[in-house]
C-alpha cells in the first residue's frame, strides 16, 4: 500500500478531516456533476503544481517561494480553465468564478509548502493524487446527497421514488451547510464509535 496516496483519501481527507476547501465545497456541490467537475479540475491543478514545485524546489529561493508557488498554481488554473471552457462548457459555465478561485485554494498551496517542496516527484505525485481523490470523493458525497434529496435526480437523471417530494432547501445555498453539517456529524459519530470499540 502507498501511504502517501491513501492518507489523503480517508485519514487526512482535506475536507472532512482537515476542514480545508470548505468554500468550493459549499458553492459547487448543488449537483453531483458540478462536484465531479470541480474535483477533477482541483485534482489536475494539484497534481501539476506538486510535480512542478517538487522538480523546481532546489531552484526556488526561500524568500520568494510562496509567490513562486502562486505563479505556478495560477498558470495551471488558467490552462485548466481554458480546457474546461473548450471541452466541457456546460460544467465550466456552471462552476463559474470558482474555477479561477482554485488559485487561492488553501489545500493546493498547503500541499506545495508542506509536502512538494520537501519531497521527490514520486511521493509528491502520490500525495497529490490521494488528496485530489479524497477531495473529489468528499465533494461528490455532498453533491450526491444534495441533488438526490433536493431535486430527486443524480447526474441529471430522475431517480426519486414515485410519490416522494424533493426537499428543495437542499439545493439552495443553505442546503450546502445543512448537508455538510450532517455528513460531518455522521463521520464524527462513526469515528467516536470506532475509538470506543478499540478502547474496549
Amino acid at each position: 500500500m502507498l501511504p502517501e496516496f491513501t492518507k489523503g483519501i480517508i485519514r487526512e481527507n482535506p475536507l472532512f478531516v482537515q476542514l480545508l476547501g470548505v468554500c468550493p465545497a459549499l458553492a459547487t456541490t448543488s449537483s453531483l456533476t458540478n462536484a465531479l467537475g470541480m474535483g477533477a479540475a482541483f485534482t489536475a491543478v494539484l497534481i501539476g503544481s506538486n510535480l512542478i514545485i517538487s522538480a523546481l524546489k532546489k531552484f526556488i529561493p526561500a524568500n520568494i517561494r510562496i509567490p513562486a508557488y502562486i505563479v505556478v498554481i495560477a498558470s495551471l488554473v488558467t490552462v485548466t480553465e481554458m480546457l474546461m471552457n473548450a471541452y466541457v462548457p456546460a460544467i465550466y459555465e456552471s462552476l463559474g468564478i470558482f474555477i479561477p478561485l482554485i488559485v487561492v485554494n488553501c489545500i493546493i498551496l498547503g500541499r506545495a509548502e508542506a509536502f512538494a517542496s520537501k519531497n521527490g516527484l514520486w511521493l509528491s505525485f502520490q500525495d497529490a493524487v490521494g488528496m485530489g481523490i479524497g477531495f473529489t470523493l468528499a465533494l461528490s458525497a455532498i453533491g450526491a446527497c444534495r441533488e438526490f434529496f433536493g431535486a430527486g435526480t443524480l447526474l441529471g437523471h430522475a431517480v426519486a421514488l414515485p410519490g416522494t417530494q424533493p426537499v428543495l432547501l437542499l439545493i439552495l445555498p443553505a442546503g450546502a451547510f445543512l448537508t455538510m453539517g450532517l455528513l460531518f456529524g455522521a463521520l464524527n459519530y462513526i469515528k467516536a464509535r470506532r475509538e470506543v470499540n478499540h478502547g474496549q
